[in-house]
């Protein structure tokens, strides 16, 4: 689909313009509720799939609450705006490789796991408090290749906020790879 500004820029030169018909979001919040449905009708008129964050209240945890959650999010769309909901989980503590297995077997597909250092970010108070606690889960999305999405910041109160993504990745990402 293009919209209607991109398709009156014909500045570039003959043959080096390239567009993207139906490109994919990796990183939405569809929220849930009423507000759903226009948020799904604003994304399908500019994506194809959209990946679905998981930080809702309560947050989505277990692969029946994604696939719930994806029914809610179909059911909030017409035909003429069809989307692909791309569904992930909401890492805790408590997250287990079982988990993690009927996650990766649901049909369909639940493509992530998002990790969120707890109180570092909108609804993260459910989020892991040491990564240590998800080694078993971060195991067993490795076997299913599943993907790791991750809230890069410390929420570290003694820790300027402008060195919190740095500090996240220098005490959490380095020692985990």
């Amino acid at each position: 689909k293009e919209t209607s500004k991109m398709a009156e820029d014909k500045t570039a030169p003959e043959g080096t313009r390239i567009t993207i018909a139906l490109p994919d979001d990796f990183h939405h919040h569809f929220r849930d509720g009423p507000v759903t449905a226009n948020i799904v009708e604003h994304a399908s008129q500019r994506f194809g799939r959209c990946l679905a964050m998981p930080n809702l209240k309560p947050p989505v945890t277990t692969t029946e609450m994604a696939l719930a959650y994806r029914e809610r999010i179909l059911s909030s769309n017409n035909e003429s705006n069809a989307i692909e909901p791309l569904m992930t989980l909401y890492l805790t503590d408590e997250t287990t490789p079982e988990e993690i297995q009927k996650a990766a077997a649901a049909t369909p597909k639940i493509v992530a796991c998002k990790y969120y250092p707890a109180g570092a970010t909108t609804n993260s108070q459910f989020g892991v408090t040491d990564i240590q606690n998800v080694y078993p889960a971060l195991r067993e999305m490795a076997k299913v290749n599943m993907l790791l999405l991750i809230h890069s910041e410390v929420a570290t109160p003694s820790v300027d906020i402008f060195d919190r993504e740095r500090t996240f990745i220098q005490q959490i990402i380095t020692p985990l790879v």
